[in-house]
């Protein structure tokens, strides 16, 4: 009898993924967790439409004899989200229906939940050399990140006093297949051959594949060590923006036209315009050191950052 898996936000971009390769896999039974019936869905994966999670949730029906839940349902943009509303409202989106799916997880009798957190639960950014690790202090820096940071701990928590295995994987920008927002957008200038003020920035990033996010959250479903584990993931490979844009042009075939602009007056430019939080995520560092995950779990990233580009461009062309 093949094991049940429930995946939640299962139409998203990371919670597709994870239940396509898990269909694939041909060795669990996947529960697709939804709020609304998906106009794409993956053939093999039985779909649970069960609304908004934000209200309260009769989970018990939907996890009987499932062993392992992947989290990967959340919110993530709410305008000006610093402020109050902003920080309730994520708490009622993201932190108050993962406990209360959890809890009910326990109690159902599923062994491990993972969740999908994110790396700016540890900051905004890094300098000079250095680079987030799992043992860092929290710096959550918006209303989502301090809502991710208050799941885990409710996590936690609940893991303590109930034996459920917690594992939690804090990536930070997610791009492949079906990527959107400014990673798109950057993707969509390089292809058009637009000139970008970027070949001065020498900052350094960590970015992760979905191929390889999926990976490592298909190794924390049976791995014993990941239990009640914290992971950051990267595909092991920091690259600057100008580093970016030259491998996105490559992928795409195309010439990249950077022009070296001094990053003083992009910073400028943002800060007038209310764009720092954007500037930040161009041209700011944030590297992430993935020595746990290699060294606990024996994980590696399973593609390079060249190959993830080339998928992620033949995914749109």
């Amino acid at each position: 009898m093949m094991r049940r898996i429930a995946v939640t936000g299962a139409s998203g971009f990371v919670g597709r993924a994870v239940v396509a390769r898990l269909v694939a896999l041909g060795e669990f039974q996947v529960i697709a967790v939804t709020r609304t019936n998906p106009a794409n869905p993956v053939s093999g994966a039985v779909y649970r439409p069960v609304g908004d999670l934000a209200l309260p949730t009769p989970w018990a029906q939907e996890l009987v004899g499932v062993d392992t839940v992947v989290h990967a349902a959340a919110r993530v943009h709410i305008r000006n989200d610093r402020s109050e509303r902003a920080i309730q409202e994520f708490e009622r989106i993201n932190v108050t229906p993962t406990l209360q799916l959890a809890r009910q997880a326990a109690a159902t009798g599923v062994r491990r939940f993972i969740f999908l957190s994110s790396i700016g639960v540890n900051g905004a950014r890094t300098s000079g050399t250095c680079a987030f690790t799992e043992t860092d202090e929290p710096h959550p820096h918006n209303a989502y990140t301090l809502s991710k940071l208050n799941a885990e701990r409710g996590l936690l928590e609940i893991s303590a006093a109930t034996g459920l295995e917690v594992v939690i994987i804090r990536p930070p920008l997610v791009y492949g297949p079906g990527v959107r927002a400014n990673f798109a957008a950057l993707l969509h200038a390089v292809q058009r051959g637009w000139p970008l003020p970027l070949g001065a920035v020498q900052n350094c990033r960590s970015l992760v594949a979905l191929d390889n996010l999926v990976d490592f959250v298909l190794t924390c479903v049976d791995h014993p060590q990941a239990a009640n584990q914290t992971f950051l993931v990267s595909d092991g490979q920091d690259v600057s923006t100008a580093q970016l844009v030259r491998a996105l042009a490559h992928a795409a075939g195309v010439s990249a036209r950077l022009v070296s602009v001094p990053p003083w007056i992009l910073w400028a430019a943002a800060s007038v315009l209310g764009k720092r939080a954007f500037m930040q995520g161009l041209c700011g560092s944030l590297r992430v050191d993935i020595s746990k995950a290699k060294k606990l779990l024996g994980w590696t990233p399973r593609i390079s950052v060249e190959e993830g580009l080339r998928l992620t461009l033949a995914d749109i062309q």
